[in-house]
């Protein structure tokens, strides 16, 4: 087993993300997304809210990923975690990638003092995989709907 690190991204990191969004397909079985521009990735690795973490092979090339968000809440907790992301490219599956990364922002939220966490399993495989992580599914969750604003 080749081994891997666990890094969070931050600014100075935008060609990680250009390299992730080349291969993203081999991640997520998901139709590629467009890369960010170069100004929207560095606004997204310097926001605060925005959590990513990478899985890297010693060559420092991503073999997986994680993306979170912070949410400042008006009742209860005052923050909580979106678990909004995660894939392991397909040649690393089943190696603790995925694990790894869900113990580093379990890590994260230690450090902040945050304690809830919640994600959106789109799938019985994903379901499966965060039961393992030690999510339970949340009966009250509804269906999440979206809309496209005209500019």
């Amino acid at each position: 087993m080749t081994p891997f690190r666990i890094r969070r991204l931050g600014p100075g990191d935008e060609a990680a993300l250009e390299r992730l969004a080349h291969d993203e397909t081999d991640f997520t079985d998901e139709p590629p997304s467009p890369p960010l521009t170069p100004d929207a990735a560095r606004a997204y690795l310097s926001d605060p809210g925005v959590w990513h973490w990478h899985a890297e092979d010693d060559s420092g090339h991503p073999v997986g990923f994680l993306m979170a968000y912070r949410h400042r809440r008006r009742s209860g907790d005052p923050l909580d975690v979106m678990f909004e992301e995660i894939g392991v490219r397909q040649s690393w599956r089943g190696r603790g990638v995925g694990r790894a990364l869900v113990a580093a922002l379990h890590a994260h939220m230690r450090e902040q003092g945050i304690c809830n966490v919640w994600v959106a399993a789109d799938s019985e495989e994903a379901q499966a995989f965060y039961r393992a992580c030690g999510y339970d599914t949340d009966e009250l969750q509804g269906v999440i709907l979206s809309r496209t604003l005209d500019h």
